[in-house]
């Protein structure tokens, strides 16, 4: 369970102004659906099982966070740095990864069905044939290169 409520996260981030610092934070199975964390750092979080629907977090630092079986849809992640990021079982249906720094990432079983990954970094990236890849492609009938063209 969360350390931390929907509502006190907005409070939080309304009080810190840009680049709020939410680093190690446990978010897990929070709601953040909608809300800006544009610039937040948010190194090590734990995210798992949380809900950011359209969720803007752009220019974010996400360095090893744990976003296993959140549910992304139309979150927003461009310039992103997702250096080891979980993203294990994830839904990110939609989703802006674009000029993402993905390196290290898992995708194992996620879906990133109708992602927008053009310029994402995705050296190292891992992935097992259940990942659905923005085409639609499964696992290693996708290479995670080609969508970052």
């Amino acid at each position: 369970m969360a350390e931390i409520t929907r509502k006190e996260l907005i409070l939080a981030l309304a009080a810190a102004g840009p680049n709020p610092r939410l680093a190690g934070v446990d978010m897990s199975a929070l709601d953040i659906t909608r809300l800006n964390l544009e610039g937040a750092s948010l190194r090590g979080a734990n995210m798992m099982a949380s809900t950011c629907r359209e969720t803007i977090l752009r220019n974010t630092n996400m360095t090893g966070t744990d976003c296993s079986m959140a549910q992304m849809p139309f979150a927003d992640f461009n310039n992103a740095t997702l250096l080891g990021t979980n993203f294990t079982g994830t839904n990110l249906q939609g989703a802006r990864l674009a000029t993402a720094n993905m390196t290290n990432a898992r995708l194992n079983k996620a879906n990133l069905q109708g992602a927008d990954m053009k310029g994402a970094n995705v050296n190292g990236v891992q992935f097992d044939e259940q990942t659905t890849w923005p085409d639609g492609k499964k696992g290693s009938q996708g290479n995670p290169l080609n969508y970052t063209k």
